[in-house]
């Protein structure tokens, strides 16, 4: 009753909790192929677990999903990419990318909330990756201009020619996340009357 009246119900609970620890898992990929760092950057699966879990959770808890997650982060916790975490975190260039996954979670569920079909899944897998790229390269090149220690030459271009390598990989998985989250949603509603007649 707690839970309901604050919003939150157990399973939502639960949710949350798991895409935490799947953005953990998807950040660290890393650690098992460390050339898959460019420029700084570490190419892991986070965008792919940030747009799921707003397809999958909607707006509301796919944003606060994600908020835990850099929260977490933030606190100490190693679950940010290459097992980094704490504060001084705020201060690295990829913490824009960080700040976006909050916003990407919210507008994919947005997006899918207010169309609903499935051909909205793949809109707003795809426009949750562009704005992911979008808030996290253009901070990161702020970031890298105002006190980070940028690499000699250092231009805007040059920042967008270093996300040109992960992107390829972003768009199949966001194809495969706007594909897979209609399915698993269904498989959720069709499951809910069953366990309802089950209860009763």
């Amino acid at each position: 009753m707690t839970a309901q009246r604050n919003g939150l119900k157990t399973i939502d609970i639960t949710l949350v909790g798991m895409f935490v620890a799947l953005m953990a898992i998807g950040a660290n990929i890393t650690t098992m192929f460390p050339f898959m760092v460019v420029g700084g950057v570490p190419i892991t699966l986070q965008t792919f677990f940030c747009i799921l879990a707003g397809a999958l959770l909607g707006s509301r808890l796919g944003a606060i999903s994600m908020s835990v997650y850099v929260l977490v982060g933030l606190v100490g916790a190693p679950v940010f990419a290459q097992f980094k975490g704490g504060f001084a975190t705020v201060i690295s260039p990829t913490f824009g990318f960080l700040l976006s996954y909050i916003l990407v979670a919210y507008l994919t569920g947005l997006i899918i909330e207010k169309n609903g079909g499935k051909a909205s899944y793949i809109v707003a897998t795809l426009v949750g990756t562009a704005v992911n790229y979008i808030v996290g390269t253009n901070l990161m090149f702020m970031a890298y201009k105002m006190w980070a220690d940028a690499p000699e030459g250092f231009t805007y271009s040059m920042a967008w020619a270093w996300m040109m390598v992960p992107l390829p990989k972003d768009i199949i998985l966001a194809i495969c996340a706007g594909m897979l989250a209609p399915r698993i949603n269904f498989a959720r509603k069709k499951s809910i009357p069953q366990r309802t007649k089950h209860a009763s």
